[in-house]
């Protein structure tokens, strides 16, 4: 889909139907709420979360919605998302399943987790 770069999350998610957009604002509310203290940005076009780094990503798609936690979260999670189609470092949940809100949950607090554990890693790199 060829859309203008949005300038934030609201932006994006009003650039599909209704059907996807509520899906997007679905997803949208359970990241949020998962990592408070995330902020919210626009990156590579699409929504997504950081805090020291982005944690994930989200896409809208014609009969999917596009979840991107990053290729560790996706291995780490494999078992768990093998009902799902995906790549490396993404997974598709379709338009028209329940969203999985647990393991999207459990996946966001696992980047959270990993992206604390980078940020210290590099804190501690530039004292030496």
């Amino acid at each position: 889909m060829a859309m203008q770069k949005p300038n934030n999350a609201n932006e994006y998610i009003a650039a599909f139907s209704a059907g996807v957009q509520e899906r997007l604002q679905q997803i949208r509310e359970i990241i949020k709420k998962a990592a408070p203290q995330a902020h919210e940005v626009i990156s590579y076009g699409m929504p997504a979360y950081k805090i020291n780094s982005v944690l994930v990503y989200f896409a809208g798609w014609d009969k999917h919605v596009g979840f991107y936690p990053g290729a560790g979260a996706i291995a780490h999670f494999k078992d768990d998302l093998s009902v799902y189609k995906g790549a490396k470092g993404s997974v598709q949940f379709p338009l028209d399943e329940p969203l999985p809100v647990d393991m999207i949950n459990r996946i966001v607090a696992y980047r959270i987790k990993e992206d604390e554990e980078h940020a210290l890693a590099r804190r501690l790199k530039k004292k030496k």
